[in-house]
């Protein structure tokens, strides 16, 4: 085994400074997320972007149309770019931007870092917040003062040290079932995360140190399916939502339309999006979020022979997305399905209201 230096975090800070854009986006993005866990905001969380990201000009690209298509559902949608820069592999295959920028199995992880800081600031800088996937330990050091909202994934969920990296974030943690379907490892991790921690940790300078967290209380669970098939229908709401009423935390959760809910196949997601419209048309209060893989184009697709240079622009290296036309569809009816829940729960109030009183003029009268 052998290993090289890392670049020092605080000089990557001073080279790539988050501006007060940037600064103001973040800021905005994490309180925004955080009202809807609190319900204090009743828009549905959107995070929608490619499934990896592997070219930053076209990232930028799509970011630009999702700023605007952003702006325009932003009464019933809060809409947060998946920004995801590594990935985790079944067996082996690309291990994304920070790891492999180059895409050749170089791994010049210093110019991976740089790149992948410069497109968060790009991004930001755009006014749009981003989410990632909290993959290892250590990245998150070099990124998280860009990111509005966090993922662990099935397969670490259940990590202790993933928990404990999440008790020391500053922004909401989405924690996906396991591999299994198990939803109880991601309403435990929500559990063990919100307390403080202490352990061994890496510093900004790259320095082993001791660590102490303060907790985090903004997590929710992320139903993506499981080796049974998928969670995301009524009934797998209801479950989710007793299973975590029972640990006596908040009801909400996220539907990934992809991965096994969509049973890898990227053009189901938008049938598992329009379920989730039509129980939220029904007044599902649960669901405060799904999550979409999305691109320029729709497919994926493997490297050529000859390398990047042989890729089709806007088509994903891992996991297949849907179109830009597609996802412009899907976000417009999740939307609609906003403004219907909205209404719907309106009603309800108002029957409440007018049945208590009813109630108060009827004691009035037998008094």
């Amino acid at each position: 085994m052998t290993s090289s230096s890392q670049e020092d975090t605080r000089s990557l800070y001073r080279f790539i400074f988050t501006s007060a854009v940037s600064l103001a986006t973040v800021s905005a993005g994490r309180q925004q997320v955080i009202d809807i866990l609190e319900r204090r905001d009743d828009r549905l969380l959107v995070v929608v972007g490619p499934c990896s990201i592997h070219n930053p000009q076209e990232a930028l690209e799509f970011a630009s149309r999702l700023r605007e298509l952003s702006k325009k559902l932003s009464t019933d949608l809060c809409v947060v770019m998946r920004a995801y820069l590594e990935k985790p592999r079944t067996t082996v295959g690309w291990k994304g931007l920070v790891n492999d920028p180059d895409i050749d199995e170089s791994y010049d992880i210093n110019k991976g870092l740089r790149i992948s800081r410069q497109l968060y600031s790009d991004l930001t800088n755009m006014g749009l917040p981003i989410a990632s996937e909290m993959l290892d330990t250590i990245s998150p050091q070099y990124l998280a003062d860009f990111i509005s909202f966090g993922a662990i994934g099935a397969r670490t969920t259940e990590s202790q040290l993933h928990r404990e990296l999440a008790s020391g974030l500053s922004f909401p943690i989405g924690y996906k079932n396991g591999t299994s379907g198990n939803v109880n490892v991601a309403i435990d991790a929500i559990a063990a995360a919100s307390k403080p921690h202490t352990f061994l940790g890496v510093t900004k300078e790259g320095m082993a140190a001791v660590t102490r967290t303060a907790g985090n209380e903004h997590g929710l669970v992320i139903l993506r399916g499981g080796s049974h098939g998928p969670n995301y229908a009524k009934e797998h709401v209801s479950s989710a939502k007793q299973a975590l009423k029972q640990k006596s935390q908040r009801e909400n959760l996220l539907i990934d339309c992809s991965h096994a809910n969509s049973a890898k196949n990227f053009r189901n997601q938008s049938v598992v999006a329009m379920d989730v419209a039509s129980q939220m048309v029904s007044g599902e209060s649960g669901i405060v979020g799904v999550m979409i893989e999305s691109n320029l184009n729709e497919g994926n697709q493997k490297v050529p022979p000859e390398g990047p240079s042989g890729l089709r622009p806007g088509v994903s290296i891992t996991d297949a997305c849907i179109s830009w036309e597609t996802t412009v569809e899907v976000l417009q009816s999740l939307a609609n399905a906003v403004r219907s829940r909205r209404e719907y729960m309106q009603s309800l109030a108002d029957c409440t209201s007018k049945s208590a009183w009813l109630e108060t003029q009827s004691a009035g009268i037998m008094a």
